[in-house]
């Protein structure tokens, strides 16, 4: 491992290649730092070296953190209980990780209470992962249907989904080209509360497959800070 600011020039080095030879921008695909467990001096360090966006797993790590991180968008990546939203309303630009009614409508209430509209994707379980939280391929265009239908301070912007673990990333090339294929699918629902701009998938180790297969957004953590420090809360 490099610096943090040698190790996110490697993975920009990396995306500018992948996205090179599929013939993508690569400009198209955002770089989210995921900054479970690491500390506020760290995640600063990113954002000296050009991280614009951070991604954190849960809500107290978003509340801890907060007011000790330069300026930056936040994004809600990890599972996210009802009970919890309302903390985290108007500091993230993007929730990732909504896979039922039940959640938008809570995520709708606290958003109007606060006089936004708030960006989410659709988490899908690509794999099937009974490990994994997300909504089923097929029930996607429901959800999203019944989103649109019942939360006017919700904008749809896109899908998320997390791959399955494999050896070699190029295992799980199959699952990021199903969710591409199901995003450009949903993408053609007509609504003003609809506007697909990211598809996020990929994350250390499978990330340059993402990119190859269409990914927007890359959620990318241990290649920019090294292992994660479990004994952090």
């Amino acid at each position: 491992m490099g610096t943090i600011a040698e190790n996110i020039r490697m993975i920009e080095d990396e995306k500018a290649e992948a996205c090179r030879r599929v013939g993508r921008d690569p400009s198209e695909v955002l770089l989210c730092a995921v900054t479970k467990t690491h500390p506020a001096e760290m995640i600063n360090e990113a954002i000296d070296a050009g991280i614009t966006d951070i991604g954190e797993n849960k809500v107290q790590e978003i509340l801890d953190k907060y007011d000790d991180v330069k300026k930056v968008r936040w994004h809600m990546i990890g599972h996210l209980q009802t009970n919890k939203v309302k903390y985290i309303i108007d500091k993230v630009c993007m929730i990732h990780s909504v896979e039922s009614l039940h959640l938008a409508k809570e995520i709708n209430k606290r958003a109007e209470q606060h006089g936004i509209t708030m960006d989410i994707l659709i988490e899908v379980n690509t794999a099937q992962d009974e490990n994994k939280f997300g909504v089923a391929p097929e029930d996607t265009e429901a959800l999203i249907r019944q989103i649109l239908g019942e939360c006017p301070s919700i904008r749809i912007r896109g899908l998320m989904t997390i791959a399955p673990y494999r050896e070699k990333p190029e295992d799980v090339r199959p699952f990021f080209r199903r969710t591409k294929e199901l995003y450009d699918e949903m993408a053609k629902i007509e609504s003003p509360n609809l506007d697909f701009k990211y598809l996020s998938m990929g994350m250390s180790n499978d990330r340059v497959i993402a990119e190859e297969e269409g990914s927007t957004i890359i959620r990318v953590g241990s290649a920019i800070f090294g292992a994660r420090d479990y004994s952090r809360k």
